[in-house]
């Protein structure tokens, strides 16, 4: 589909990039990434991101070029989405109206577009951003580097999650040859935390608990007001209840203004966590997904558990229970 993809592109000459809302490391890089390779071909293009670019993700080349309404794009003729199951997904109104590009690489993706590019496969929407620029021949500057390198390593979590491969490592190496700094980028995603988000991490790990090869924990909207941390400062946290020796699988719940919680699921690969998610309207990849579900937390988390059953995870009892 890449070759159709590029046949798309050349009959147009205004674009919309953009991907799902609350907008991770994958979507903010291979979006801006995408916008300055179109740039390259000749063509008029705009980031449009509906929550805009986390902070992490601000020292990005081009990140402060990035716009939140549809409206300040009205004259394109086609949008491309980025990593999204739908346009619900973009959490933006007017994407219906163009011709639509979707490009996805998650075991959980669907041909909702025009035409539909979608390679579970790839490690990273960012490895198919890099063919695309490839293939239509256009040079990979060092800005467009640093926007992909980015993704993949924080997609691929650090080169730890399942469907990391050789292929991932001869991508990362390209992207070093065209003037990616890894160093750099890993002190920018890594090593730059703000205050409020360690304040956060501090309070959901005193909401730990374990059962077997299962930990979970959870954050209140109350509690992310008290921290003066804002929603975005949860991205992963969850990564710390994994890390726990002998847990399988690891849950956040987060609760949300308007009601119900925001899951994040981890896997260390023995469970497809992306099956999960998606029974409750949501998706990812086999390690690492996401969906929402209705509170109140007891019965959310009796629920995320029961489903984890249902799909061969027998290492838990009961959510009441402690270790």
């Amino acid at each position: 589909m890449l070759d159709e993809v590029l046949t798309q592109i050349g009959r147009r000459k205004k674009f919309i990039l953009t991907s799902h809302a609350r907008p991770d490391g994958d979507a903010v890089g291979s979006a801006l990434a995408c916008c300055q390779i179109l740039r390259s071909m000749g063509k008029e293009a705009e980031v449009v991101l509906s929550d805009g670019v986390p902070g992490i993700y601000r020292p990005l080349p081009y990140a402060d070029s990035v716009l939140r309404d549809v409206g300040q794009a009205s004259d394109a003729e086609a949008a491309i989405i980025l990593e999204c199951d739908g346009i619900a997904r973009t959490k933006l109104s007017g994407l219906d109206k163009h011709y639509v590009i979707n490009i996805d690489h998650h075991d959980t993706a669907r041909p909702f577009g025009d035409v539909n590019w979608i390679d579970p496969s790839a490690c990273a929407t960012a490895e198919m951003i890099f063919r695309l620029a490839r293939e239509a021949g256009v040079k990979v500057s060092p800005e467009v580097a640093t926007c992909l390198y980015t993704a993949v390593l924080t997609d691929t979590g650090s080169f730890c999650f399942t469907g990391t491969t050789e292929r991932t490592f001869a991508l990362a190496q390209e992207l070093v040859k065209c003037g990616a700094d890894p160093v750099k980028i890993a002190h920018n995603v890594y090593f730059s935390t703000q205050l409020s988000k360690m304040k956060l991490l501090g309070e959901a790990l005193r909401t730990l608990h374990r059962d077997g090869g299962l930990a979970w924990m959870h954050i209140t909207y109350q509690t992310l007001e008290l921290c003066e941390s804002q929603q975005e400062d949860c991205e992963g946290l969850v990564n710390y209840a994994l890390a726990i020796e002998g847990i399988e699988v690891a849950l956040f719940f987060r609760e949300q203004p308007e009601g119900g919680f925001r899951v994040s699921l981890r896997s260390k690969g023995g469970v497809n966590v992306a099956k999960v998610a998606e029974s409750f309207g949501g998706g990812g990849h086999t390690c690492a997904s996401g969906c929402g579900i209705e509170g109140p937390l007891s019965v959310a988390t009796e629920r995320m558990i029961a489903e984890l059953r249902i799909r061969g995870f027998e290492n838990t009892s009961h959510p009441d229970k402690v270790q």
